[in-house]
């Protein structure tokens, strides 16, 4: 049965790229009968008495799949559009200037409201939520919103995966509140060591030291799981790749590199700047002998690596490196992650051009609970055939920025 699961999937996956060039529909035929579909995310969602018809009696006892049988198992919040770095590749300091207008606080979320659809985010099976920005340390008071998502629980009773992802520049201040309100993880993003490289990425003059700083303060009090996010651009930073690895080798802190992608509108995003993941591991393995890592889990985004010792086996103690292909190596097919943006909305796909209306659900005339907000997230997922970079990948749909494309500083990372 289980062979027979994976046959049928994988078959769908193929028959869907299919349709999609030769431009057919009947993709949604060969879906296994669901419900009645009404397409939400490509317009403001008006609760008409049909939707809400269709959304309450939604049967929520098997598994939630999307148009491709993925399931959903990861959600990302966007808790601030803000950032005080203004790398390049995401917030560009040509776009985003002093005048540049923010989302008015009355329309970010507010701690109860992502709580609220955080907790029917876990009745569909989500085991991992992902804060990230923008910057989201820039939010007051977070640790309240950490401490309030630390209290949910799995369908198996278990306590959330919960992580951050921060560029670290108010993590020394940070750290110990996080760790005592239950965050279990940290992601720093970091792009270079040396600090004049660094500084200009970043392009406001930050230094280097401060994210180290952040790191090591991050490590004594307690957080056992930090990674660290590279954006490999070639042209830019590529001379860092060895000398990051080496200083994070033995850490216990892990690396990855993740490919310059074309996310957004605003980042002049160009194929001959993406160093593919291939060549990053060949330079690391001129330096260090190293072996491929099973995955962790089912729709991991990194192919992981360790180090070996002089027995030619994996040396834990000296860490691992991961790899982030999106641009050369798609993994759409297993991707299970969703993205709630500052201002409510659910994006199925970090190169969306919509997103579905989930705020107006908890501030409208009838507002509803948790249970209600799972039934609507349920529906909208089961529409979901979004695989962006793997039709990019195909050669079905061209490379580059879409003028509609939200900004990564929108719905995050």
């Amino acid at each position: 049965n289980q062979e027979k699961r994976k046959a049928t999937s994988a078959l769908r996956f193929f028959a869907f790229n299919c349709c999609t060039v030769n431009k057919l529909t009947t993709i949604r035929a060969m879906s296994k009968p669901t419900i009645p579909v009404i397409d939400v995310r490509q317009r403001p969602t008006v609760m008409t008495p049909e939707l809400r018809a269709i959304i309450a009696g939604l049967d929520l006892e098997g598994p939630v799949l999307d148009q491709l049988s993925r399931p959903l198992r990861d959600l990302r919040i966007s808790v601030t559009d803000r950032c005080n770095f203004r790398c390049s590749y995401c917030m560009p300091k040509s776009v985003f200037t002093r005048d540049y207008t923010y989302l008015p606080q009355s329309d970010l979320l507010s701690f109860e409201e992502i709580t609220t659809i955080a907790e029917a985010a876990t009745r569909l099976g989500v085991k991992k939520i992902r804060i990230t920005g923008g910057e989201p340390l820039l939010r007051k008071n977070l640790e309240i919103l950490i401490a309030q998502l630390s209290a949910l629980r799995t369908t198996d009773g278990k306590p959330l995966d919960l992580t951050l992802t921060t560029n670290a520049s108010l993590l020394k201040r940070k750290a110990q509140l996080l760790k005592d309100a239950g965050l279990s993880r940290l992601t720093v993003s970091l792009d270079a060591l040396d600090d004049g490289i660094f500084r200009k990425m970043n392009d406001m003059d930050f230094p280097v030291v401060d994210v180290l700083e952040g790191i090591d303060t991050a490590l004594a009090v307690g957080f056992k799981d930090i990674k660290v996010n590279m954006v490999v651009k070639r042209g830019t930073n590529v001379d860092q790749i060895v000398p990051m690895a080496r200083h994070f080798r033995g850490t216990g802190v892990a690396l990855r590199f993740i490919e310059y992608m074309d996310v957004g509108a605003s980042n002049g995003w160009r194929m001959d700047e993406v160093l593919p993941s291939a060549d990053v591991l060949a330079m690391l393995q001129a330096q260090w002998p190293m072996v491929s890592l099973p995955a962790k889990s089912k729709g991991e985004t990194a192919k992981r690596y360790g180090y070996l010792d002089a027995s030619g086996a994996d040396d834990a103690s000296l860490g691992e490196v991961g790899f982030i292909s999106s641009v050369t190596e798609a993994f759409c097919h297993e991707c299970n992650r969703a993205r709630l943006s500052t201002d409510g909305r659910l994006f199925a796909c970090l190169f969306a051009t919509q997103g579905t209306d989930i705020k107006h659900l908890l501030r409208g005339e009838e507002p509803v609970n948790a249970d209600f907000v799972a039934r609507y997230l349920a529906h909208t997922w089961m529409q979901r055939s979004d695989q962006y970079s793997a039709l990019r990948q195909a050669g079905v749909i061209p490379a580059g920025n879409a003028s509609a494309r939200i900004e990564m500083s929108y719905i995050g990372g």
